[in-house]
């Protein structure tokens, strides 16, 4: 069960990526869902979409926590 909210997690961060605002809630958000083991997966996954759109870039910060 936690895999599949792992997977839905990206899926969404993918699809919403348009909208940097929008892109940082849902980070936000997958942060309070996920288990800890998974935020650290979840980091990688958004650093590589960080770099196919840099605009992405101020979502970041997020990360730090």
């Amino acid at each position: 069960m936690a895999r599949a909210m792992f997977e839905y997690t990206k899926t969404v961060l993918k699809k919403v990526s348009f909208d940097v605002a929008l892109f940082c809630k849902e980070v936000q958000k997958a942060f309070q869902r996920l288990l800890p083991y998974e935020i650290e997966e979840l980091k990688i996954y958004i650093k590589s979409l960080v770099l196919q759109n840099p605009d992405l870039n101020q979502c970041l910060i997020y990360l730090k926590s």
